[in-house]
């Protein structure tokens, strides 16, 4: 089993920066897929980020060269560093995981087992 711990989430403006963190407890060793998802009011949850165990990291479009995933293995933390926000970020955002079967993490969120309670992120204009 794993848990996971989202912080980091807040308020800023258009323009403003956000580090979101994800602390993993549990049994962490095999877990191939880490990932961050959002979902904002009346819409789908949607995939942002992967990181795989290889250290190959995957964006969904919209968050390319504004968003970083990252991940301190020896303190079982998952990072995203969120850069130049828009309004259109404003979501819950999740941390999910799982074991996987090796090679690419999917961007799903039915591929992932292991979620955390969410974080809220508001970025006004």
């Amino acid at each position: 089993q794993v848990q996971l711990v989202e912080s980091g989430g807040g308020s800023v403006q258009a323009g403003g920066s956000l580090r979101l963190s994800c602390a993993a407890f549990g049994y962490t060793y095999s877990l191939h897929c880490m990932a961050w998802f959002r979902q904002a009011p009346g819409k789908e949850r949607e995939g942002v980020a992967t990181l795989d165990s290889d250290a190959f990291t995957r964006y969904t479009d919209s968050v390319k060269g504004r968003f970083t995933i990252s991940q301190d293995k020896a303190k079982n933390t998952l990072y995203l560093q969120m850069n130049s926000l828009k309004p259109e970020d404003t979501a819950m955002y999740y941390c999910a995981a799982d074991y996987g079967s090796g090679g690419y993490c999917p961007i799903a969120p039915h591929e992932y087992n292991y979620w955390g309670q969410g974080t809220q992120v508001t970025v006004s204009s």
